[in-house]
């Protein structure tokens, strides 16, 4: 494991994902301030807040729920981009390059989760053992 959240690369594509969704939501209508940009900018911060706070934690099962709740964050931020798309609102360009980066988190995502359900799986463990380096 990482020796710190921020050495975690899905941590890192996590917070470009939420700048760019800063960027790309400054273009969508003033009157969405409270609606549509609001909640695509908390669903964005949630994916690597979320990484980061699994990362304090100090087991395994803890760690994968909060990954589990990034997962959910992205899923809910590709929702979003496919609704601001309909409504036309931001650059097209843009929304496919973040659905990209979002797709590609969520795979990093699901692969991290799968590893700590493989390593608990291989060690025979309880539901409360401690993160280690080894993972």
């Amino acid at each position: 494991m990482a020796k710190s959240y921020r050495d975690l690369v899905v941590w890192q594509k996590g917070i470009q994902l939420t700048t760019l969704i800063y960027k790309l939501t400054k273009s969508f209508p003033r009157e969405e301030i409270y609606g549509l940009t609001s909640q695509t900018r908390r669903a964005a911060v949630s994916i690597p807040s979320n990484i980061a706070e699994g990362a304090g934690r100090l087991n395994t099962p803890e760690y994968r729920q909060f990954l589990g709740v990034a997962r959910a964050s992205n899923f809910e931020l590709q929702t979003q981009l496919v609704i601001a798309r309909e409504l036309e609102f931001g650059d097209v360009d843009q929304i496919d390059f973040v659905e990209g980066l979002s797709h590609e988190v969520g795979k990093m995502l699901f692969a991290t989760i799968a590893t700590l359900n493989d390593s608990g799986k291989a060690a025979n463990v309880g539901n409360n053992r401690p993160l280690t380096t080894d993972h």
